[in-house]
């Protein structure tokens, strides 16, 4: 195509697209937001340029320059919030480790990415000892610490953070580099083999940001993240960036709440007594909080939870309602980065009643901007968006991760046609509303027929006696596969018979088959989980098999 293109004055700016543009805006608005640790530190705006400036110039003093890569083993804090700035604008690589996985996993993960310095929390020193003599490339660690005493350990340190932070210059000039260059990775877990790492590009992370914004902007008649947000994330920092959260919040320079290690009872407390007004979790963690004892006596009324990672059930939706929260659903997985698709109360949807705006809450809402998103059949072949027709999501955007981590075989079938595949079954109504029926490898299969694992979680959850849900298909001799339940129950008084009972209602009014109904339940006290709080069916069928 013979497209024109402009010669520039020698004289232009060529603006890259780097993460170092989003601090430069963090101090233009609402002056007197801080940012909070634990509800016992604070730092002003001002305070936290000077400290990624102190950051900079450590990471520079331990010899980390462009190219490298910097491990990250902490709890939520304004220390991570420190390195999602400085480690990146220096040119470095932030790797933000999963503290959750095994010990072979964390030393895989560090090995793969060719971690050069770590900075380890104390609570992580004994986990990171043990795998030391295997690590490849590390080379230095700086220590982390919550208390006055310097933690004390065997690695090969540097010093702790705090301290060397003291020392260090408030002054540092960032520079300019390629805009695609990477500036993180992480490693999301599979159902088979190592963790895969995961990329994102410094322009990758400016867009998504962006984006984030304007799409938080319009989820509501009100904006999600508005300048009198007070925000506190409840998704691992370790996570896909919290899901790029962190950087929207700074970059509005919103007041910011960073909790440390999830303890239930602190979070809601913190809720409560710091004002939070917005936050973001998976269902297990938001159901964890619900039923804490703090949640007894905090009022809800002025907190709004984004939900991701797997489907808001009917269910908790309308316990949050009935508390006074408003709900929105995230859609998105590791790989981009992550935001595809978020809940949006237009002004017809906010006239309906509570329950008919449920029915949307609990959707996987509408894509944002710059996503392209098709639903194809196995074939390859786009599928009508009509609400009716079920495929796997693909989809296209300017953040999505390009490969995996020295893998290009597995970043191929993961870009196969040119479109990420997401392991997706969903359907897209003609209003573009995103329902997602289940992952491909947890459809159940039963006598020819299809049964969505995620649609008979959410019709068990409607059950008021229903804590948590989870199900999966085992093999069947006949059938191929049936499902099953694993259900923990809010008092103990629920039995497997009240709710077949239960869904026997859905059985009348169509939305399920009898077949789909499980014929074996079992009342649990817990559900296993994944190292980011997902219920894990990969493990429950393990169990089961």
């Amino acid at each position: 195509m013979n497209t024109k293109i402009l010669p520039s004055s020698d004289e232009a700016y060529a603006y890259p697209l780097l993460i170092k543009r989003l601090l430069t805006s963090a101090q233009r608005f609402e002056n007197e937001n801080t940012i909070v640790y634990r509800g016992e530190q604070r730092f002003s705006y001002r305070e936290f340029n000077d400290r990624v400036c102190r950051l900079a110039n450590t990471l520079s003093d331990m010899g980390i320059g462009p190219g490298d890569t910097v491990a990250v083993l902490d709890w939520d804090s304004h220390r991570y919030l420190e390195c999602f700035f400085a480690v990146p604008m220096i040119g470095a690589v932030l790797h933000t480790v999963n503290i959750r996985l095994s010990p072979e996993q964390l030393l895989y993960t560090m090995n793969h990415a060719e971690d050069d310095l770590v900075l380890v929390h104390e609570d992580f020193l004994s986990l990171v000892e043990t795998i030391q003599g295997q690590l490849t490339t590390v080379k230095n660690y700086l220590l982390l610490s919550d208390h006055d005493t310097k933690p004390t350990s065997t690695l090969p340190h540097s010093g702790e953070y705090e301290e060397r932070l003291s020392q260090a210059a408030t002054e540092f000039d960032f520079p300019d580099f390629d805009e695609n260059s990477v500036a993180t990775t992480f490693y999301t877990t599979g159902t088979t083999g190592n963790p895969k790492g995961v990329y994102f590009s410094h322009r990758q992370l400016v867009l998504h940001t962006l984006n984030m914004i304007g799409a938080l902007a319009n989820a509501d008649l009100k904006p999600l993240m508005g300048s009198d947000c007070v925000y506190m994330p409840i998704t691992p920092m370790f996570h896909v960036h919290a899901w790029g959260m962190p950087y929207v919040a700074t970059m509005l320079g919103l007041q910011q709440v960073y909790p440390g290690r999830y303890v239930p009872d602190e979070l809601v407390r913190l809720i409560r007594e710091e004002g939070v007004t917005f936050s973001h979790c998976v269902p297990t963690i938001f159901q964890m909080l619900l039923n804490s004892d703090e949640a007894n006596k905090t009022d809800f009324s002025n907190w709004k939870a984004l939900i991701g990672g797997s489907p808001l059930t009917t269910g908790l939706a309308n316990k949050a309602a009935e508390l006074g929260i408003q709900t929105y659903t995230g859609y998105g997985m590791s790989e981009t980065c992550p935001l595809l698709s978020v809940t949006r109360i237009d002004r017809r949807i906010s006239q309906q009643s509570e329950q008919q705006q449920i029915s949307y809450r609990v959707k996987a809402g509408v894509p944002t901007n710059l996503v392209d998103m098709q639903i194809w059949d196995p074939t390859g072949k786009p599928l009508p968006q009509d609400g009716t027709a079920s495929g796997e999501v693909v989809v296209r955007a300017p953040w999505l991760t390009q490969s995996y981590l020295h893998e290009p075989g597995k970043g191929d079938e993961l870009w196969s046609g040119g479109w990420l595949h997401t392991g997706d079954v969903a359907t897209i109504s003609d209003d573009g509303y995103v329902e997602i029926r289940d992952r491909i490898k947890d459809v159940i299969k039963t006598g020819g027929e299809w049964i969505s694992s995620l649609e008979l979680e959410s019709l068990i959850s409607r059950h008021p006696q229903v804590a948590s849900v989870a199900v999966v298909g085992v093999p069947d001799q006949r059938w191929g596969e049936r499902p099953h339940a694993l259900i923990v129950s809010q008092n103990g008084d629920l039995e497997a018979d009240m709710i077949r009972l239960h869904l026997e209602q859905f059985v009348e009014s169509g939305q399920i088959n009898k077949w789909a109904i499980p014929e074996t339940i079992d009342l649990v006290n817990d559900i296993p989980k994944t190292s980011v709080g997902k219920i894990d069916k990969k493990r429950i069928r393990a169990q089961l098999v």
